[in-house]
């Protein structure tokens, strides 16, 4: 299977590549979300972030490859350098700013440079945490056929940072990080508090135990009638 996957990917570089490239992209936003535990999915935004990785970053990637190989073949350690450098350095903030804006512009923002304004430079300072060691290795061990399908799987991890960021988070790692690893808390809302039916007291009626107080003061003496004053001033 495998040795048939390289001859495909071999006969039908461009297709292949770029196809896997977009698969796997769009594949970080529904890790994104099923991490976010959303109680429905967002197919729209699935679907914004498919067309920008087939449109533009597949394609893009797969040309990049190429030019870079042209420009600085074989991959000795000065070659790989010299690549992973101009990589860093131009086509990464170019794939980062067209991810924004493009997901922005497909969702019909009135400004689709708000994300890229308030995001881009912490995500692409996170982007150096992670991009120079996939490539490094891409360059120097991956033949150029597979090098946009390698970068793809590497585009999957980032893919989901970089939806989370553009929806929820800021651009950081440590914001990815604390959204990852902290537990979602359980809160019931009124409507399935109301499917739950009203809650009965099950302690009883109040009993008063202390009783009657009983009366120690005796009957009060009833008011003279007027007649009876008269006699007793006479």
């Amino acid at each position: 299977m495998r040795k048939a996957f390289i001859k495909h990917v071999k006969r039908f570089p461009w297709l292949t590549n770029v196809t896997l490239y977009g698969c796997l992209f769009a594949g970080g936003d529904f890790v994104h979300q099923l991490f976010s535990r959303n109680d429905k999915m967002d197919w729209r935004h699935t679907r914004n972030v498919a067309v920008v990785a087939f449109s533009f970053h597949g394609n893009f990637n797969f040309f990049w490859m190429r030019f870079l190989e042209r420009r600085f073949p074989g991959n000795s350690v000065r070659m790989v350098v010299r690549k992973l450098f101009l990589d860093q350095t131009t086509a990464a903030p170019l794939a980062t700013s067209v991810f924004y804006t493009g997901v922005s512009f497909l969702e019909g923002k009135e400004d689709i440079f708000q994300d890229w304004r308030e995001k881009f430079l912490n995500t692409y300072k996170t982007g150096l945490m992670f991009w120079p060691f996939m490539q490094f290795l891409n360059f120097s061990m991956v033949p150029l056929y597979m090098r946009t399908t390698f970068t793809g799987c590497c585009a999957f991890v980032w893919a989901t940072f970089l939806c989370f960021s553009r929806q929820s988070g800021d651009g950081t790692a440590n914001a990815a990080l604390a959204w990852m690893f902290t537990p979602k808390q359980d809160t019931t809302t009124e409507p399935e508090a109301e499917k739950l039916g009203p809650k009965v007291d099950q302690t009883g009626p109040k009993v008063d135990q202390t009783g009657p107080k009983p009366d120690t003061e005796g009957p009060k003496p009833e008011n003279p009638s007027p007649k009876e004053e008269t006699n007793t001033h006479r």
